[in-house]
């Protein structure tokens, strides 16, 4: 799928599938809204989402990857940085990097009365794995690309259907 002109981001369609999360963690995601970037342009090595938090939502549970690279860029809004046990108020302009496999959970909280838009960009490398040390949550990546939602102690989630 290769696209031929430029586009501005807003246009191309918010993404519609459900959250892999099960409940109730689904719930605090769902005023989080990502238009795939990356996917409208057919990329396959890394993936460019264009995502909203609307007021009081947050951008994922507080996570990290075994082997996925993060990078985040602040267009609009003033979101919190949760990044280990520290909070930094980010502005426009703003970015920050997540070093895969480094053991520091993150998140983007919009605690403002505005919606955030940002940037994030993550690789694709296969059989990455997302610890989210605060929740009993486990996601692990099977080698055709899709996920498993799994509890800490590596049993299957029964409320997920991925």
């Amino acid at each position: 799928m290769t696209k031929n002109a430029p586009i501005n981001a807003q246009q191309i369609p918010e993404y519609s599938a459900k959250s892999l999360y099960p409940e109730p963690f689904a719930s605090m995601v769902k005023h989080r809204t990502r238009r795939k970037l990356g996917d409208y342009f057919g990329l396959t090595n890394f993936g460019i989402n264009f995502t909203t938090l609307a007021s009081g939502s947050i951008s994922a549970l507080k996570h990290h990857h075994s082997k996925q690279d993060e990078f985040i860029y602040i267009i609009s809004g003033t979101p919190t940085l949760v990044y280990g046990d520290n909070e930094f108020l980010m502005s426009p302009g703003d970015c920050f990097g997540f070093k895969a496999n480094s053991g520091m959970a993150h998140q983007l909280l919009n605690r403002s009365s505005s919606d955030v838009t940002y940037i994030e960009v993550g690789d694709r490398l296969p059989a990455d794995s997302v610890e989210y040390p605060y929740d009993d949550l486990a996601l692990v990546q099977k080698n055709d690309g899709t996920w498993s939602v799994l509890h800490k102690d590596g049993s299957p989630d029964r409320k997920s259907v991925v």
